[in-house]
């Protein structure tokens, strides 16, 4: 991992415990783009299936579902689990 995106991952983990609320998936997705790591690359890519029933890979902080367009997020603290791997919505 680059020193810019370790920074910016540090930077996530603040006073606010990296997101408002980390079962809310929008707010989720709104920390990781506020801190500019949405598109960050996960230490360890999960295996997700969409709540469209498509299977995909999870390898950013911040990914869609290629089929339906769902939003799906996780902070850079939490992202070593795939339960915290949480929806935002359909072109969120």
């Amino acid at each position: 991992m680059d020193r810019k995106t370790e920074d910016k991952i540090k930077s996530c983990s603040g006073n606010d415990g990296c997101a408002p609320d980390l079962n809310d998936g929008k707010a989720i997705v709104d920390k990781v783009r506020q801190v500019k790591v949405g598109q960050g690359i996960l230490e360890v890519p999960h295996l997700m299936t969409c709540e469209c029933g498509n299977g995909f890979y999870m390898v950013h902080y911040e990914e869609k579902c290629p089929v339906c367009g769902m939003v799906y997020g996780v902070t850079p603290c939490s992202s070593h689990t795939k339960e915290n791997i949480k929806p935002a919505g359909i072109n969120y």
